[in-house]
């Protein structure tokens, strides 16, 4: 791991050791010359009588060359009127930069070169190819949802299309652009979009609100627009975007930094999904709790062309539930699934297996083998 942080700094730190090294040669060798030393009074006389062709103006010092070649050197008295003396005598000047000049553009390189790293380091962070990952087997089948038999019918017509979508095409059908899932937390959204890649065998992109906000501005549809090239490239393959209100409320255009990227982030929202062409093979996948929070826009039929709802699992789902959750665990004789899955009326798959999980830890802490309904229902309180 340190090495790979290492090369991955290198050019950093070689231009880094270069700067440095800039600056040690500019103080140690730059002061230091082998031309002879002469008064001021000789130069000025030489310039006078026009032998000097040829001047080097420096910060602290004059170097010049006579017309025979032999090279000289004097102070320099930084007069304001040298430069027109010399000018009116012929003389070829040259000015070296002095030394603030050179440390202030030693210094000028080295903020740029942190300013513009700052900023390439963050949008590799924020926007990297890498952002969304591609799951290629989900191992989740419909056989691993319990219950719920209407919406599987629905999936399972879904999945037959995008393995034949040639066929239905001459049917005059074609693969919704979108599915909008809406149900309680815990209730098997996340799962169901799992079975359909699983069952279809194609590619799963997952994504949730949070991966879109940024404390940068743009930072959003710029992220929309990379998932979805991701996906194109990816197709045949499912995006699916939890927390889906999170990102598609109603837009707002009070003028504030928040409601205007959120703005951007659904308008970049609506036109991937109107930029897809029926052959792409890319299906969205939207989870939310409230249908009533996305924009109308984003929802409307032909973008959302599905809008299936995941219902708190019925007494037959439940019983099976506690059946899958209770393996392992010690349910005592009198927790019979009947009587579990009455008491467990109107929760989410999510809560029954941690309701029942409880239960079997508190029995647990009272060196108890079995958990008892009365263990059930301390857990429930609890939940």
């Amino acid at each position: 791991m340190q090495k790979i942080r290492f090369y991955r700094n290198k050019p950093i730190l070689i231009i880094f050791l270069l700067l440095i090294g800039l600056c040690a040669w500019y103080f140690l060798f730059s002061g230091k010359s082998d031309n002879q030393k002469v008064s001021y009074s000789e130069f000025y006389e030489s310039v006078n009588q026009n032998e000097v062709i040829k001047a080097e103006l420096a910060e602290n010092k004059i170097i010049y060359e006579l017309k025979d070649g032999t090279k000289l050197e004097t102070q320099n008295p930084s007069s304001p009127s040298l430069k027109e003396f010399l000018l009116l005598h012929d003389v070829e000047i040259h000015q070296q930069a002095d030394s603030s000049q050179i440390i202030s553009t030693i210094f000028d390189v080295i903020f740029y070169l942190f300013f513009f790293g700052i900023i390439i380091i963050a949008f590799r962070k924020f926007i990297s190819p890498n952002t969304f990952k591609v799951v290629h087997k989900t191992g989740v089948k419909f056989e691993n949802i319990v219950g719920m038999e209407n919406i599987k019918k629905d999936m399972v017509q879904i999945v037959k299309m995008m393995q034949n979508p040639s066929e239905y095409a001459k049917k005059g059908m074609r693969l919704p652009k979108g599915i909008l899932l809406e149900g309680a937390p815990g209730n098997g959204k996340t799962l169901f979009a799992k079975a359909l890649a699983g069952e279809a065998k194609i590619n799963f992109i997952p994504a949730k609100a949070t991966d879109f906000e940024s404390m940068f501005m743009a930072i959003g549809p710029m992220k929309v627009k990379l998932l979805f090239r991701k996906a194109r490239k990816k197709a045949p393959c499912i995006v699916f975007i939890d927390e889906f209100d999170g990102i598609g409320t109603v837009r707002n255009y009070s003028g504030s930094a928040i409601e205007t990227e959120n703005t951007r982030i659904v308008t970049a929202l609506l036109n991937e999904l109107d930029g897809f062409e029926k052959t792409d093979g890319v299906l969205v996948i939207a989870a939310t709790n409230s249908i009533k929070a996305l924009d109308p826009a984003l929802i409307r039929p032909g973008r959302f062309d599905a809008k299936l709802t995941v219902p708190y699992p019925d007494f037959e789902a439940r019983k099976e539930l506690i059946q899958l959750y209770t393996k392992g665990k010690n349910p005592a004789p009198e927790c019979t699934q009947e009587k579990l899955a009455k008491m467990f009326e109107n929760f989410s798959c999510a809560k029954i297996e941690t309701v029942l999980n409880r239960a079997s830890l508190i029995a647990n802490q009272q060196e108890r083998t079995e958990f008892t309904l009365s263990d059930v229902t301390k857990a429930m309180q609890e939940a």
